[in-house]
């Protein structure tokens, strides 16, 4: 009866040096990002150097803090796919915008459909 008491009450524990290991280099993307401000870049470089570093951080975060990484498949599946469709719907709707942009600077730019060709 002692012992299954005693099972109960140690749970599943990961070494320190996963975690200092993690906030490490949570700290060095965290710079990253920081240099991407003060280096100056601009334009598509500097948002998919941002938005890379801040997946890389979110990733690091979930898998070892929120212990994704020792779960069952599933469970990352059912946590892990929502934000991953979301992030192609809005990759959908960045291509997207090119050709409704197209279209507005064709027929609203004169003020008739006429002068675009029509």
């Amino acid at each position: 009866m002692a012992q299954a008491s005693t099972q109960k009450l140690e749970g599943q524990t990961h070494p320190i040096k996963t975690y200092l290991v993690v906030w490490l280099w949570l700290f060095v993307l965290s710079a990253g990002s920081y240099m991407v401000d003060y280096m100056q870049f601009q334009g598509y470089l500097r948002w998919s150097l941002i938005l890379t570093f801040m997946m890389l951080k979110a990733g690091l975060i979930v898998a070892v803090f929120m212990h994704m990484k020792w779960e069952r498949l599933a469970l990352s599946y059912a946590i892990l796919l929502p934000p991953l469709l979301v992030l192609v719907f809005v990759a959908i709707m960045v291509f997207e915008s090119d050709y409704t942009l197209l279209t507005r600077v064709l027929y609203f730019a004169t003020g008739t459909p006429e002068a675009a060709g029509e």
